[in-house]
């Protein structure tokens, strides 16, 4: 279901004061079982999750082969907003 979290500086920010996290997650995963996954991984509890899916962009570069052109695959993030005093600590077991 989840496949990585976000770790970026505005969802550093956003974790701190909102208490919200955004993961990559599986696109065939709905907001159920992606809460499920959070609360079964992380042992906290979900308040909200919300869902969005980025469509693949199309990449081209030039090359000593030529001209080669491709896409990268399209990715579903999950935005999870926590109950009130909950947290998620991501750099715990590094």
């Amino acid at each position: 279901m989840i496949i990585k979290p976000v770790i970026t500086e505005k969802m550093t920010a956003m974790g701190d004061s909102l208490s919200r996290y955004a993961f990559l997650v599986d696109k065939k995963a709905n907001k159920l079982q992606i809460k499920k996954a959070v609360e079964d991984l992380y042992e906290v509890k979900v308040e909200e999750v919300n869902t969005m899916i980025y469509a693949g962009k199309t990449k081209s570069r030039y090359t000593k082969a030529g001209y080669i052109s491709g896409r990268k695959n399209s990715t579903k993030k999950a935005i999870v907003t926590l109950a009130q005093g909950e947290k998620i600590d991501f750099y715990s077991n590094i």
